[in-house]
């Protein structure tokens, strides 16, 4: 396997990749600069751009240089028994499923970003290979062993025919394509996916696993975006026979009468899991439901109503979708945007776990679904994930991550918790390590901040540029007739309501320029070198069409406020734009050395009280009772230390809110009615959620009856 790993960093060094020119004027044909949907599918608005075009600024450059300092740029060094040589990605016999293309999904983003060299080194053997392992039939990647191996601990070795690890490898093989045409990626990806027509009629997709039938979309996703370029007619022959054996996510979502039948949570991977499926079983399957369905399979699945929708324009595809989203909210929802499931949906408590692997996925299915859409509700929700939910739940350095995060977390800390897999895991699902609960987060984490990054911009299909989500960045790109202009955004943003974009090109040009107004600002203002353009509502895309001119500076302004949000028993949420707070609780970081297979960890104890309540009548009258300050956003803003923005405001402790197993316990009633002499008040500090280990973000109320 050593010899295999080295003859492909050979092939890397000796062969050079060349531009599809079918490519180019087949974009050029559609009246675009870059490659739109063909008929019959859908039109939709924005179009992805090449990897390596956007690039990150300010907060969010560090970010990710910390990520290629950290476990992104060394899971070779730190991971090796996994992600190493043995790889069967890499033509070894050792682990041969999802966690080595997981790591290659972000490393490869992250390389071409930054234009890392070292970095694009340590992808191009996983390209190399997966490009030279195909068949005569079609298939590709890791070689089935004739017989089936011993298993060996730490190692997923089995199951090298799933489909499922294969279309990880598909969105790398997109990915790298758009960021250098090597043309062997179109001509491996037809061969396969022939080979997948040929094959799923006697070999579904969930025939190996059921992770097949939950993912398929991710599948769907690249023989769409292959059609765009070949405009091969099986493909779209085979993405309806992907819909006809994918799980029926949208008649999920839509059904309302499914409480004759509990599913067992213990048993929740056995639900629905062959294709074809079982009707009665269909009918009583809803997200109502606790324990049902796993949720990365949800994060990942979630999309795939709107990645079909191309093909099949029904609204059905996005009623599912929203549907989804508020029955999410309802019945498992937290305030940074994600929803209980530590493993399978868990319920509303703030206490209950949120994978990892959820966050990143969930961000790139919102990714997706924004682009086909247009719809500002799923942009809106891509920044409240990637501002909130992603940076607490990884360490500062990019070396450890918490399997599970939850929105009240006290504790960081080894103890039995209320988790769907805690047992398994013997209590370490909470504590950052590398490998901690389970290690495919510690894997799949690398791609949340690239493809945020990638989505920042796309092209739009009347040759302009669109903003759908914002930070500090540039792009290169190409538009109006293929004038290629740059745009530099200057900002803090999340951390400050003011976003000035700069024009540079070597001519004036005309182009429309799509905004996203994001729906929590009441009312935007657009400034046009300095002087006022025009005023905006909010929740809506709008364009700024004209010809603009090199040193042209557009600035928008988006006022935001402290708003409240109800949780579960009533309690309370704060926003502020796309920011989440909680309560700034510092804590001791402690190292411990640990013998098992989970390996050293670090756990985090309170320094402080965290049982606050809010007041009830404080929060009717925000602007008197909570203050805002700003403090200079630092390099990484992500901490404790370096939070930007911080609210106080009066609370009051409620002592016999106390810990249980390392938790909050349960929900105080909101609001308890009390006179206020009985209590003590408390001045409290609450700071972006993004910036906290320990807190709590979802507090009970008081209502005072003499205040």
């Amino acid at each position: 396997m050593r010899i295999s790993y080295l003859l492909a960093i050979a092939v890397f060094i000796l062969m050079s990749c060349q531009p599809s020119p079918e490519s180019q004027s087949d974009a050029q044909s559609y009246g675009t600069n870059y490659v739109r949907n063909r008929a019959p599918l859908y039109d939709k608005p924005y179009l992805g751009l090449p990897l390596g075009t956007i690039k990150a600024k300010g907060w969010l450059l560090t970010q990710l240089e910390r990520q290629r300092d950290g476990l992104t740029g060394k899971m070779d060094e730190v991971y090796a028994e996994v992600v190493g040589p043995r790889n069967g990605w890499l033509g070894g016999d050792g682990d041969g499923w999802e966690r080595g293309p997981y790591w290659i999904d972000g490393l490869l983003p992250l390389a071409y970003i930054l234009d890392d060299q070292t970095l694009k080194d340590k992808v191009q053997p996983w390209i190399e290979w997966s490009l030279q392992s195909q068949t005569e039939e079609g298939y590709f990647g890791p070689v089935p062993f004739e017989v089936e191996p011993e298993p060996e601990a730490g190692l997923q070795k089995s199951r090298r025919k799933d489909w499922w690890p294969k279309m990880v490898m598909l969105k790398i093989l997109m990915q790298y394509y758009t960021a250098t045409e090597d043309a062997r990626v179109i001509d491996l990806l037809t061969k396969y996916f022939r080979y997948q027509l040929n094959e799923l009629p006697q070999t579904p997709i969930d025939h190996w696993s059921l992770w097949g039938n939950r993912r398929v979309a991710d599948n769907m996703m690249v023989v769409y975006w292959l059609y765009n370029i070949t405009g091969d007619s099986f493909l779209l022959e085979l993405t309806e026979l992907m819909q006809e054996q994918a799980f029926p996510w949208e008649r999920l979502f839509l059904n309302e009468d499914c409480y004759e039948q509990q599913h067992d949570p213990w048993h929740y991977s056995r639900v629905m899991k062959r294709y074809p499926y079982d009707e009665e079983q269909l009918d009583n399957l809803c997200l109502k439901q606790m324990g049902g369905f796993h949720t990365v399979n949800l994060a990942q699945g979630i999309k795939k109503p709107i990645i079909y929708y191309q093909q099949q324009p029904d609204e059905l595809y996005i009623r599912a979708v929203k549907q989804a989203f508020k029955d999410l909210k309802k019945y498992h929802g937290q305030a940074q945007g994600m929803y209980g499931g530590d493993e399978p949906l868990h319920g509303n408590s703030p206490n209950q776990g949120v994978e990892l692997c959820s966050v990143v996925e969930l961000m790139f299915s919102l990714e997706q679904m924004m682009a086909i859409t247009g719809d500002v509700q799923f942009m809106d929700h891509l920044e409240k994930l990637a501002f909130n939910a992603l940076p607490t739940q990884i360490s500062d350095d990019f070396n450890t991550r918490q399997y599970m995060q939850s929105a009240n977390q006290v504790e960081i800390s080894r103890k039995p918790r209320n988790f769907y897999e805690d047992v398994s895991h013997k209590g370490t699902d909470i504590c950052f390590g590398t490998l901690t609960g389970y290690p495919c987060c510690t894997c799949n984490m690398h791609q949340g901040w690239p493809k945020f990054t990638q989505s920042l911009w796309h092209a739009s299909t009347d040759n302009g540029l669109a903003a759908l989500s914002y930070a500090p960045s540039s792009v290169t790109a190409k538009v109006a007739d293929g004038v290629e202009v740059r745009l530099e955004e200057d900002t803090q943003y999340p951390f400050e309501d003011t976003i000035r974009l700069k024009i540079s090109t070597a001519q004036s040009v005309d182009f429309p320029l799509h905004l996203r107004i994001p729906a929590w600002c009441e009312e935007a203002t657009l400034l046009l070198n300095g002087k006022l353009l025009r005023e905006e509502e909010g929740n809506q895309l709008i364009q700024v069409k004209r010809e603009w001119k090199d040193g042209d500076v557009l600035t928008l302004i988006f006022p935001s406020k402290i708003t409240v949000n109800r949780w579960v028993d009533y309690s309370v949420a704060l926003e502020k734009g796309p920011l989440v707070y909680a309560l700034k609780l510092e804590g001791e970081r402690k190292l411990v050395r640990n013998e098992d297979h989970y390996g050293d960890y670090y756990s985090v104890m309170p320094k402080a009280n965290w049982n606050f309540a809010l007041i009830e009548q404080y929060l009717q009258d925000i602007p008197n009772q909570f203050t805002v300050s700003h403090h200079p956003t630092e390099a990484y803003p992500w901490n404790l230390e370096n939070a930007p923005i911080r609210i106080k405001t009066t609370a009051v402790q409620m002592k016999d809110w106390t810990v249980y197993n390392g938790m909050p316990g349960p929900m105080p009633w909101s609001p308890r009615r009390q006179e206020k002499e009985e209590w003590e008040f408390s001045k409290i500090e609450l700071i972006p959620y993004g910036c906290t280990n320990l807190r709590i973000t979802e507090f009970p109320t008081v209502w005072f009856n003499n205040l």
